[in-house]
């Protein structure tokens, strides 16, 4: 449980993405109840007392990390296993995750919450990949995380191994779903709509979570994309590109978060910040996968219209790992290189789709996403004694260009440490990933989808 009272005690710099999006140095953070009640130089907080104070002399305090796109139950026991050449990777991602077990994607599970925690994720979104959540329920609860779930359904023809139904069952799926998952562990799971993307689902599919998630105060994502090819098969099929599509069903609003986005042209830019939909971006799947970023990728233009923006890190086998740090520097080089404009994306714009922005896209904003009185207290400490913090005169430009997940030091969800000087107390890490490698090894010789584990002979 958490204390009752928690103070972040003279921490050097805290990072609050407040309104004024003030930086405050030499401060103090007092929790109370979950809830954080009191930001502010350290010596206008000193008479404060509280059960448990951390000496943050040398930590730098930001809000928690929310990663809005991220399939976290099946990748972790085959991460890495895909050449870097190989055409289409989803067509065993998928059937690798339908041979899993409950018991094995509740370990696949567990390790990503690791992963996540260990890394300043507070919240994500996995996007309806986990079979098994009664199965999981227990690991959420342990690691501490706030976690957005749905159940991902289809009702067409795919080109991979998706869960398909008929319309009307997996209209009642979902609805089944949501009421049964959202708001539990006092209100660290939320449940949302998740058909898996516009060309795997009817219209009438897509329109009928919609209004699930409208009636039951909710939210839907999806996969989306365009670009030229798409633009053209969408116009001759429906008569509009793909994103007016969705909003030709009404399947757009503040309620709605596309993931991945790549190809949009402006006129779909202007129906995304017309209608207040939402987008999730993985850029460093964008570029490991060869998406073609100068060519497909829109962030500025989202960014510069408006449009709510958060990163995902996809998958540990799109992106490989789940380290949001990481994933802000590359939203933050990434367009410079591919535009040649070094004013695109700046560290602080970044920092924002991580935290206060992307929480925002994610209908969690008035709860996460800064550091500032009435939020819940899920904050990241950072160890700024580390040789890639030094020396230390913009901590927004150290962060995101210098650091990873690595130096964080401290998290707190919910008021509540549940990873402490690096380490975090949930589970039996050595024997957790001798099980998954075990799991891992099984998997492969189940299915049958292996590939050489090395270029280089292993010996």
């Amino acid at each position: 449980m958490a204390d009752h009272t928690l103070k972040i005690d003279n921490a050097r710099y805290v990072l609050t993405l407040d309104g004024q999006r003030r930086i405050i140095r030499d401060a103090s953070i007092l929790v109370e109840d979950g809830r954080i009640s009191r930001v502010g130089k350290a010596a206008e907080l000193a008479a404060l007392r509280a059960d448990r104070v951390i000496d943050a002399r040398r930590l730098l305090v930001t809000p928690g990390f929310v990663n809005g796109h991220m399939h976290i139950s099946y990748a972790h026991v085959v991460r890495g296993i895909f050449p870097d050449e190989l055409a289409s990777p989803l067509l065993h991602v998928f059937a690798l995750q339908e041979a899993m077990t409950e018991e094995e994607e509740y370990h696949s599970t567990l390790l990503g919450l690791v992963e996540l925690l260990k890394n300043g994720t507070v919240c994500f979104v996995d996007p309806g990949s986990t079979k098994f959540p009664d199965a999981c329920l227990q690991a959420y609860e342990d690691s501490g995380i706030r976690v957005i779930l749905g159940e991902c359904v289809t009702d067409q023809d795919a080109p991979f191994k998706l869960p398909r139904f008929a319309t009307k069952e997996a209209i009642a799926r979902t609805t089944s779903f949501v009421e049964k998952w959202h708001g539990r562990l006092r209100g660290r799971v939320r449940a949302w709509a998740m058909p898996f993307s516009p060309e795997t689902c009817s219209a009438e599919l897509m329109q009928a979570l919609k209004r699930v998630a409208d009636e039951r105060g909710t939210a839907l994502t999806l996969h989306h994309g365009s670009g030229p090819k798409a633009r053209q098969e969408y116009t001759a099929r429906h008569g509009r590109r793909p994103t007016e599509y969705l909003e030709s069903l009404g399947v757009v609003g503040p309620n709605v978060v596309l993931a991945h986005c790549l190809g949009i042209d402006d006129a779909e830019i202007e129906c995304l910040a017309r209608t207040r939909t939402a987008v999730v971006m993985c850029p460093v799947t964008a570029a490991k996968s060869g998406r073609g970023v100068p060519e497909h990728g829109r962030m500025p233009e989202l960014l510069a219209k408006g449009v709510k923006v958060a990163l995902g890190c996809d998958s540990p086998n799109n992106s490989n790992h789940l380290d949001m740090v990481r994933t802000m520097n590359m939203a933050a080089i990434q367009y410079k290189d591919a535009r040649q404009d070094l004013r695109l994306i700046p560290a602080e714009a970044a920092l924002e789709m991580a935290t206060v922005v992307g929480a925002q896209a994610l209908n969690v904003g008035d709860d996460l996403g800064s550091i500032e009185p009435g939020k819940r207290a899920d904050l990241v400490l950072f160890d700024t004694e580390r040789p890639e913090w030094q020396a230390l005169f913009n901590p927004v430009n150290n962060l995101v260009y210098n650091a990873d997940g690595r130096s964080v030091h401290t998290v707190v969800v919910d008021g509540r440490v549940v990873v402490e000087d690096h380490r975090q107390s949930f589970v039996d890490e050595g024997r957790l990933f001798g099980k998954v490698q075990e799991i891992g090894e099984r998997l492969q010789a189940r299915t049958g989808i292996t590939f050489p584990r090395s270029r280089w002979p292993i010996v």
